[in-house]
């Protein structure tokens, strides 16, 4: 039997706009047997673009493709996962909720249509049942350290800041290089008041990752706060060259969703306070 991909798999950091791309490969429904060879390859050839349009960030001609795709085969649950990770960049939440609705109807004994919808309920703010899914791929696999990473923010959407910290620990121990989830770890620290510990990290990560925009702009906050200018304008140069987004207060908030402690750290760096 041939078997289809399972292409796209979220990694979740605030939205999905600072996501992973991650292959998991799934049997196709019955139906894909009585294909021929020619449907097989146009098929496949729409997943690869659709693929390929998304990590590009041609965020609506991945949608597009991958609505072609599932004209074909509309009970594809790995392309109705892999649609509404798209929808969700775009924020078309109800139409993304609804593909990954369906897409764990359709495997529920699969854990990425679990892991995909709950970044769909993180960016609507239910944490509670982001958290239920995230659960659900723990209970599938125990050791999936994108679930414990994405549990920690949904757990810092509610607040739950130690909660956030335990979870972004065990992703780390499970994936030493899982960069995101350490990220995510130092953050909350400096929320909870670990200052120091929580440079520290900043510091180790950037020297393994020096592309890294995220690491780079909480570090120009934290070291304008400590007094450390010269530094933190160096950092911030790299930042504006890698993703100018960070210069949105806004975006960094609600989207990124920093912690609240770092927010207003950038804050009085983008205003020189």
């Amino acid at each position: 039997m041939r078997y289809y991909r399972w292409l796209l798999r979220v990694l979740l950091v605030g939205l999905v706009v600072l996501g992973s791309w991650v292959g998991w490969v799934g049997e196709p429904p019955a139906l894909a047997t009585t294909l021929t060879e020619e449907q097989w390859n146009y098929l496949d050839s729409l997943s690869r673009k659709a693929y390929q349009a998304g990590t590009e960030g041609n965020l609506d001609q991945a949608e597009q493709y991958w609505t072609e795709l599932l004209d074909q085969m509309p009970d594809n649950a790995a392309a109705l996962s892999n649609r509404g990770n798209i929808r969700v960049n775009q924020l078309k939440l109800k139409e993304a909720l609804a593909d990954h609705n369906q897409a764990v109807k359709l495997a529920p004994n699969i854990s990425d249509p679990y892991l995909n919808r709950g970044t769909a309920y993180e960016a609507l703010g239910e944490w509670e049942k982001a958290i239920a899914d995230y659960n659900r791929v723990l209970e599938i696999d125990p050791n999936d350290a994108m679930a414990y990473n994405n549990r920690g923010n949904a757990q810092a959407g509610q607040g739950e800041w130690e909660g956030a910290i335990a979870d972004y620990q065990k992703a780390t121990e499970l994936a030493p290089n899982f960069a995101f989830a350490r990220a995510n770890y130092a953050l909350a620290l400096y929320q909870v008041g670990e200052h120091q510990d929580a440079l520290r990290e900043l510091r180790n990560i950037v020297r393994k990752y020096p592309q890294f925009p995220d690491v780079r702009a909480a570090l120009s906050a934290i070291l304008w706060t400590d007094g450390k200018r010269g530094e933190a304008e160096s950092n911030w140069v790299a930042v504006v060259g890698l993703d100018p987004r960070y210069k949105d207060l806004n975006w960094v908030k609600t989207i990124r969703r920093w912690p609240p402690e770092l927010v207003a750290a950038l804050e009085k760096f983008l205003t020189l306070q």
